[in-house]
């Protein structure tokens, strides 16, 4: 068992602190990762704040993760100390159900182990994730990550990134459609990207003026203001798709009008509470209202090398890791474009 330095939470209402974690020893099939850079999730801070339930404490958050590797098991094969690699949302799955063999590893019916805050297959070792100097994962969750890129900018794509380019090359998104994006933050702003990378007609969403600009800057090729009525009544029956980034509670009716017969709105965002849906809005132009989760690990690493080879990264802001419970607070204020992500080497 290795020592290292870490940063948790250990209760619901303090902030993260100074933590010293014992990761395993890598085994057989096992690689060993220093951590270099580790982007912060939403999802992070309602686990951090129980506020999903299930908790485990202490926790420490973090499924954003690149790094090198610091030490390989006997038998790995893919991987050798010094490579760039990355980990994201999930560290192991049951690897035989139907999902598994499928390279569905997201959706495993026996309970895939997240990064942290799960257990491992074992079901009884605890995960804790990326706000660490190091971590030990099974090689087959391990992703290759180029060094075309800035690593710093690359680390949320391990999550904001796969959650977004998951659902688009799902349902076939390409030149010739129209798609919307909902809210733009950490998701909504990758969507925007990949989107117009694969040739679509993107329109921003948004109930904020003041990102118009930003829209355009990250390749929107229209945006429009949802607080208008009369915007919205011109923008019915428009879109092929449209991708709800939004996990704060809003009427899905509103935007379900807007899409054309045939239409699909792909789910990302998970707001608080459950919300009414008419069977209207998906009768009477049968429209699909769907959701998507992060992408297996055969799609993710697809997803890293697209995105090498057409250059698209996560806008970020660095912070060291001290600094973590502020960038917290900014994120639930949308104080950040887009995506925070912390210098691990703050932490050594």
């Amino acid at each position: 068992m290795t020592s290292v330095k870490a940063y948790a939470a250990h209760k619901s209402d303090k902030p993260l602190e100074p933590y010293q974690l014992t990761r395993r020893e890598p085994g057989a099939d096992d690689v060993e990762i220093k951590i270099l850079y580790s982007g912060v999730c939403h999802s992070d801070i309602h686990t951090a704040r129980n506020e999903w339930g299930g908790t485990m404490y202490p926790v420490v958050p973090g499924h954003e993760i690149v790094g090198k590797v610091s030490r390989v098991g006997a038998n790995v094969s893919k991987f050798k100390v010094g490579d760039t690699v990355g980990v994201g949302c999930f560290v192991d799955s049951c690897g035989h159900c139907n999902n598994c063999k499928d390279h569905q590893e997201q959706y495993c019916e026996n309970g895939h182990s997240q990064t942290y805050n799960s257990f491992e297959q074992d079901k009884k070792t605890i995960t804790y994730g990326g706000y660490s100097t190091h971590i030990v994962v099974t090689q087959g969750f391990v992703l290759s990550v180029s060094d075309k890129l800035p690593l710093e900018k690359v680390a949320p794509l391990l999550c904001a990134g796969i959650t977004t380019y998951s659902p688009l090359r799902h349902w076939g998104v390409k030149k010739g459609h129209k798609l919307a994006v909902v809210g733009l933050g950490g998701l909504g702003h990758m969507a925007v990207k990949l989107a117009a990378s694969m040739g679509a007609e993107v329109t921003m969403l948004s109930r904020s003026p003041g990102k118009a600009k930003d829209a355009e800057e990250l390749g929107a090729h229209h945006f429009a203001l949802t607080t208008e009525k009369e915007t919205m009544k011109d923008l019915a029956n428009t879109f092929d798709f449209i991708i709800d980034t939004v996990s704060a509670e809003h009427d899905y009716n509103e935007y379900l009008a807007l899409l054309r017969t045939n239409g699909v709105m792909i789910l990302l965002g998970v707001p608080p509470t459950p919300s009414e849906v008419h069977a209207v809005q998906l009768i009477f132009g049968r429209r699909s209202l769907v959701g998507s989760l992060v992408g297996g690990i055969k799609e993710t690493q697809e997803m890293l090398d697209y995105c090498a080879e057409h250059g698209i990264t996560s806008d970020v802001e660095m912070i060291s890791m001290d600094q973590i419970n502020e960038a917290y607070e900014r994120t639930l204020k949308g104080d950040v474009r887009y995506r925070f992500v912390i210098d691990m080497a703050t932490l050594d």
